[in-house]
């Protein structure tokens, strides 16, 4: 054996053509990562794909690696949880939940963004079957009305069918009688998380991983106003409508939801609307 690796055997110096094909695929990811900052190759390679390129996931990898266009997710973490509180606790539904149609179980969660004062932060309602945002809410408090505000967003768009399960942490936003109250007068069974385990809402924390990687971390908000101005579009225009997800098939929740099959869904609707 001579030592030689193999592959050097079938080393084919670098076209013309392939130099000018890669150079126009390079010019396509460079506007995809404009738009969306944060996408990693797979997720590049499917929105090419959709966009009616046959390329290969190793070559959009490659070509990523060489114009510096591979990015590193940023951490964070502030404790947003206070579970030391009077009010009652529930049972954990969501453990084993098989999820195969929209409304059987909305995630609520809320984060902390920073701003050049100090932090605001940010109550989120998603269904969990399609991982589409249903309601939210930023404020410079962290109190139950901002979990309420958001609670109140999702149910007046969405209406949801009687019986669908609430699920969130054991903090006094999600405890509180006012927020329960409201969970109960609209039909809803709620669901805590069992203390200090984080992965019995993992799909409110994975959705909070991708708000800051891909909105939060590339920004510097100012104060409060810029973050009510510029979170909306990121949650209703971006993730909802234009961001892959990869447990959807690669399609953004709105599209999702759009090729499910609504026919076989109850028609029993919430009667509590907006207070």
């Amino acid at each position: 054996m001579s030592g030689i690796p193999r592959s050097t055997c079938y080393y084919r110096p670098m076209t013309r053509e392939k130099r000018r094909a890669d150079a126009d695929l390079r010019d396509r990811i460079e506007q995809i990562a404009l738009e969306f900052p944060r996408y990693g190759y797979r997720r590049i390679t499917h929105q090419l794909k959709r966009d009616g390129l046959c390329v290969n996931h190793k070559r959009i990898l490659r070509v990523m690696r060489e114009s510096s266009l591979l990015v590193a997710a940023k951490k964070g973490w502030r404790k947003t949880t206070d579970s030391n509180h009077p009010f009652p606790v529930y049972p954990d539904l969501a453990k084993g939940l098989t999820l195969n149609a929209i409304n059987q179980l909305w995630v609520a969660d809320i984060t902390y963004i920073r701003i050049e004062t100090g932090f605001v932060y940010l109550a989120v309602i998603l269904d969990a079957f399609s991982r589409r945002v249903l309601g939210y809410h930023v404020s410079a408090r962290l109190d139950a009305e901002i979990a309420l505000h958001a609670l109140n967003m999702a149910i007046y768009h969405r209406e949801p069918l009687l019986g669908v399960i609430h699920h969130s942490d054991r903090g006094v936003q999600y405890a509180s009688a006012d927020y329960t109250e409201r969970l109960k007068a609209a039909s809803f069974r709620i669901s805590m998380a069992r203390k200090g385990n984080p992965y019995d809402n993992a799909k409110a924390e994975s959705f909070f991983k991708t708000l800051k990687a891909e909105e939060v971390y590339l920004s510097e908000y100012r104060d409060l106003a810029e973050v009510r101005e510029r979170i909306p579009y990121f949650l209703e225009t971006v993730y909802n409508k234009k961001r892959l997800h990869s447990s959807l098939g690669y399609l953004p929740p709105e599209e999702f939801e759009n090729q499910l099959d609504f026919g076989e869904l109850e028609t029993a609707r919430c009667p509590v609307g907006l207070p």
